[in-house]
């Protein structure tokens, strides 16, 4: 974790309600949860549930109608609500950059309406912009038009942590992106809560997202009553009741495959080449390395295109022409599923890691992920082997009982 930087707060929710004129019922109904200290809590539920009201209410975006938000024990609803959201960060879907605002200009937004000097703010928005992956020199002073849709998240995110607050709220933040994008996000921000340790609150409709993000999860029916509150392996084995099984859904073994990263398995090392390296060297090291296909690196040292020997005859001198586009990567911190779904879209039995800016770090192969799914569906065969013994087990000691109990009223 950075020196700087201010580690999460603890969140109660006590009964909390909100009710609007002329609806007879409330928008969300004596709703009490305590999120720890630096913990990623996932509010997920159908939408209409209430799940992005209760959010908004942390920060008294929306004012409660009844009940208490304590914020490491402070009852954030006596306190004055533009303080309060200077001291929250707070991240939406389509980032809600200001248009006519730099990158740089959104990121010092805060701290500079909090008094931070401006020393002090240029420094934090190269830091800030570092922290998620954005080259300074590159993006400090373009505006958001000029970026892409998981550009601006990042720039997002970066504002919302610019002021270094303990508490981190996100409605729904990579819902507006293209899926791969919103892979590497959430990839993104598994690496920063491991870094910064902040209490994220975060709405999605997406199991799947839940799943992959949250150390807790609450599952909220109508008006935000809360079906089940529990960690992902537990909502996963177990869930509490039928509502709870349908956001579950089907293969809950491979659903499993979110709770492991690919820094959890080998990683392996590839032949590599850069674009600058000349072509009579390339079949040289194809030759010599055993290999039939070598992985070409651009300038930055990113992973580029993969390349064959046949591709090579074929391009007649020149690289231009070689080898196939790499489509797809993944970073130490994707889920197995995502490193899945990358090899059997790339059909070719691998997907490339690589690192925070996108430089190459290795490998993973099919056969490291076909073993990880094994792993994970004997260790479910296992548990609900375990499970059912203990349950067979409870039965036969209750009949001993019940006998027992037969026995003694027959001697009376």
């Amino acid at each position: 974790m950075r020196e700087s930087s201010v580690a999460g707060a603890t969140i109660e929710l006590e009964n909390l309600t909100k009710r609007y004129p002329g609806h007879p019922e409330p928008a969300v109904d004596n709703v009490s949860m305590e999120i720890r200290a630096g913990e990623t809590v996932i509010f997920v539920g159908p939408s209409g549930c209430g799940k992005s009201t209760t959010l908004k209410m942390i920060n008294r975006l929306i004012e409660p109608t009844g009940g208490r938000i304590r914020i490491d024990g402070e009852d954030v609803t006596r306190i004055d609500p533009v303080r309060l959201r200077r001291k929250i960060g707070y991240a939406i879907q389509s980032s809600g950059l200001f248009p006519h605002l730099t990158v740089a200009q959104n990121i010092a937004l805060v701290p500079r309406m909090t008094g931070w000097s401006k020393p002090r703010v240029r420094d934090r928005v190269e830091e800030m912009l570092d922290l998620v992956g954005l080259d300074p020199g590159d993006f400090h002073g373009r505006y958001p038009r000029q970026l892409s849709g998981g550009q601006q998240q990042r720039v997002g995110v970066a504002r919302a942590l610019a002021a270094d607050p303990p508490v981190l709220l996100m409605d729904e933040p990579f819902g507006a992106v293209d899926p791969i994008t919103r892979d590497h996000l959430q990839d993104e921000l598994i690496r920063l809560q491991r870094e910064l340790h902040k209490t994220i609150v975060f709405v999605t409709h997406d199991f799947d997202e839940a799943i992959k993000l949250g150390d807790r999860i609450a599952v909220l029916r109508e008006r935000s009553h809360i079906a089940q509150f529990d960690t992902p392996e537990a909502i996963l084995t177990n869930p509490a009741d039928d509502f709870v099984s349908g956001f579950v859904g089907a293969g809950a073994a491979l659903k499993r495959l979110n709770l492991t990263r690919v820094r959890d398995v080998e990683v392996r090392d590839y032949p590599t080449v850069t674009v600058d390296t000349p072509l009579q060297q390339i079949f040289g090291f194809l030759r010599g390395s055993g290999t039939n296909e070598i992985l070409l690196l651009d300038r930055r040292g990113r992973p580029y295109k993969w390349l064959r020997r046949g591709d090579l005859m074929r391009a007649r001198g020149s690289l231009a022409r070689a080898g196939t586009l790499v489509h797809d990567t993944v970073t130490r911190d994707a889920t197995l599923r995502d490193a899945l779904e990358a090899v059997l879209t790339d059909n070719a039995g691998r997907v490339a890691v690589t690192g925070r800016r996108g430089e190459y770090t290795g490998v993973v192969d099919m056969e490291t992920l076909i073993n990880s799914v094994h792993e994970l569906l004997e260790a479910d065969r296992l548990e609900a082997m375990e499970a059912q013994a203990e349950l067979v087990e409870a039965r036969a000691q209750q009949t001993h009982v019940e006998q027992e109990g037969h026995g003694g009223e027959e001697k009376a």
